[in-house]
């Protein structure tokens, strides 16, 4: 009995330290650090590895699920820092995350932060194998400015991001527009920030891949629930500040074609949720409609054929692939031209929805 316990030991251990050595020892700075900061380090597998100083503190764990089942658990070292490596590779890509340190949350002070979750987090970048589709590169640059517009609806003047393609500045020319909504817990700067709209949008047009548009993004008034009651959420108030105060303000500001057919609306996440709604509500606004990982239409959703040219819907592989799949299947069997993508090997996550920003855009106003 002792000798089959002592094997069962072994066999354990060795499994242990063969695990460990396959953890590859080429961790590099997130290029999500705040400058000069070592940690949180990547490695070419995909393993995040963090680091923090908290030498009063009982327990440290990084949270929101990096490495699964619960989060990270960091070991205490002899110089007050606590240490530790995510069990598995992460999703290529953004990642949102947090520090739990004797049960409170905390941000990394070696990462930047970014708005989600209702809050400012830090994030982590994973290197993805194609991330040059939406890399800083040596192209001609658009810009990205903050307008604040007038909301007799809500009494106050709110907030909008509005990307301009290279050249706009130095021409006459008009452009369609694309209004592009954030995810719940998010807010404007999502898409520029987190998910690299402008960056996308400049290699894009660099390449001679699309027409130059211009980008709309605006917070969705969806924070106000909380996790769990998104489904009392009522379009109503947003939808009269998108369609009656934010697009006319626009329009007069900025050089756009007026008119549905060069206007666009898609929504990531709870942003598609209420993409759908507005869409189905005002037909007459938007001519092209994006869902990404926001939910599906039906045809029966769409009242008439007409009101819609070109219907995109996407979602990760680790989301709802088989159902948008057999949704944009029925709404072209019913006529209704639609397009679905699923982004490889990724969830509800920013990768996703970059990429499907870049599979979207070249197909809007044609």
């Amino acid at each position: 009995m002792k000798k089959i316990t002592l094997l069962i030991l072994l066999s354990f251990l060795t499994i242990g330290f063969s695990l460990q050595a396959q953890i590859k020892d080429d961790f590099k700075p997130s290029t999500k650090n705040q400058p000069g900061q070592e940690y949180p380090q990547v490695n070419s597998q995909g393993y995040a590895r963090f680091k923090i100083f908290a030498p009063a503190a009982d327990s440290v764990r990084v949270s929101l699920g990096l490495g699964g089942r619960g989060g990270t658990k960091l070991e205490k070292t002899e110089d007050g820092y606590w240490m530790g490596t995510t069990e598995g590779p992460m999703d290529e890509g953004f990642h949102y995350y947090n520090v739990n340190i004797d049960g409170g949350k905390f941000n990394d002070p070696g990462a930047k932060n970014y708005y989600g979750s209702i809050r400012w987090e830090s994030g982590i970048e994973i290197p993805a194998h194609d991330a040059d589709f939406y890399a800083l590169k040596n192209v001609p640059h658009g810009f990205v400015q903050q307008i604040l517009f007038p909301s007799p609806s809500t009494n106050t003047s709110r907030r909008a991001f509005v990307y301009t393609p290279p050249g706009y500045e130095k021409g006459d020319k008009q452009y369609p527009v694309l209004y592009l909504q954030h995810g719940w817990g998010e807010d404007e700067t999502a898409w520029s920030n987190q998910g690299h709209a402008n960056l996308i949008m400049d290699n894009l047009i660099a390449e001679g891949k699309i027409d130059p548009f211009i980008i709309v993004m605006t917070y969705g008034m969806t924070n106000e629930l909380k996790w769990g009651h998104l489904h009392e959420f009522k379009i109503e108030p947003f939808q009269t500040v998108l369609i009656d105060e934010l697009i006319p303000y626009v329009d007069s500001h900025f050089r756009t074609k007026a008119n549905s057919a060069n206007r666009a609306m898609a929504g990531l996440s709870m942003g598609g949720f209420e993409t759908r709604m507005v869409t189905m509500n005002r037909p007459d606004v938007f001519d092209y409609w994006g869902l990404l990982s926001g939910g599906v239409y039906k045809p029966e959703d769409i009242k008439t054929k007409s009101d819609v040219k070109s219907i995109f819907i996407s979602t990760g592989s680790k989301e709802r692939p088989v159902e948008v799949k057999a949704a944009v299947d029925a709404l072209n069997e019913a006529g209704i031209k639609a397009i679905a993508y699923v982004s490889p090997d990724t969830a509800h996550e920013f990768l996703t929805w970059r990429r499907s920003l870049y599979q979207m855009a070249p197909l809007l106003f044609k």
